[in-house]
């Protein structure tokens, strides 16, 4: 169908679960409901929109149920921006959108899944609400080129598994790639909080996260989301597995942290040197052998090119 759908301003209120029904829907232009007001829900499952959906400033009502239904949509925007609200559930499942979906601005007060976007392909995800969903948001197998977000409007639970991106950032902060921004907080640290949002333990989410980094060339902020990623699933295992976890964990930090084994080393040998420093072995035949030096491993002099084989007795001449 050419043309555009214009329900703009419109007040469609019914006592029914949807008030507005266009299913299948094709349209050659788009849906232009700026500041519309509905009692029950707009259901446009399956809508081809060439044009896209503009719904800036609408107040969509069904709060026993869905607000907004477009699941299987096609469209080459869907903006639900500047005040938009839904008194009920946003769906979204398997939509096809090529470049904008934002919420900036939004209230989405739908119980149980306030925003279902499973299995949704998007190119820009402009994620900034003006309040945080009453209810979680679903992410999981979705696909977005390009993601920005807000700490503040994510709700306690967020499914994040098989949620892929090409880049992520937070609105409020300078991006990982060097964008310019005001100064925030370790934004590793916001991310990860971000990710234990997802309940459970669940591997993905922190492996997109640190390929991401490491796309990006920020190998060790990779390495420290690895590392929480060990320390959650560690959550998960036996005492024994977990005490294990816990030795690694501080000894090479799962050998994300290899440093560490410089530093026990270092940490030995000085403990080793005060220890036969404050107490000196016994020699096992007196005057033989050169003096015991407490420093090292091998008590012989390095200060030689060659190494002289009389000093190897020195090893065996303590006790």
């Amino acid at each position: 169908m050419a043309g555009n759908l214009l329900i703009s301003d419109a007040r469609i209120l019914d006592p029914e679960e949807w008030a507005v029904r266009a299913g299948g829907l094709v349209l050659n232009g788009g849906v232009f409901g700026q500041r519309l007001t509905t009692q029950g829900g707009l259901r446009l499952p399956g809508a081809q929109l060439l044009s896209g959906l503009f719904l800036q400033g609408a107040r969509l009502g069904n709060t026993a149920g869905v607000a907004l239904a477009a699941g299987g949509m096609a469209a080459s925007t869907v903006d639900c921006s500047q005040g938009f609200a839904a008194q009920g559930g946003v769906l979204l499942r398997r939509a096809r959108i090529e470049g904008l979906l934002t919420f900036e601005g939004a209230q989405l007060n739908g119980d149980g899944v306030a925003l279902d976007c499973v299995s949704m392909h998007v190119g820009d995800f402009d994620y900034r609400t003006a309040t945080p969903l009453s209810g979680l948001v679903d992410l999981r197998s979705a696909q977005a080129t390009w993601c920005q977000d807000s700490e503040q409007s994510w709700p306690r639970e967020v499914l994040l598994e098989g949620f892929t991106y090409g880049s992520i950032r937070f609105w409020d902060a300078p991006s990982a790639a060097g964008d310019d921004g005001p100064p925030t907080r370790d934004g590793v640290a916001r991310r990860l909080a971000w990710l234990r949002r997802n309940p459970g333990y669940v591997p993905q989410p922190y492996e997109q996260l640190a390929g991401w980094y490491r796309q990006i060339g920020h190998d060790d902020d990779a390495r420290r989301v690895l590392l929480a990623k060990q320390r959650h699933r560690r959550l998960t295992l036996s005492p024994s597995a977990r005490a294990w976890g816990h030795l690694l964990d501080v000894t090479v930090g799962y050998g994300y942290r290899p440093w560490l084994a410089g530093v026990w080393l270092l940490a030995l040998t000085l403990l080793g040197t005060l220890a036969f420093s404050t107490h000196s072995p016994s020699p096992v035949k007196r005057d033989e052998g050169s003096p015991f030096q407490p420093l090292g491993l091998a008590p012989w002099s390095w200060t030689h090119e060659t190494l002289d084989l009389e000093d190897l007795r020195t090893d065996i001449s303590w006790s």
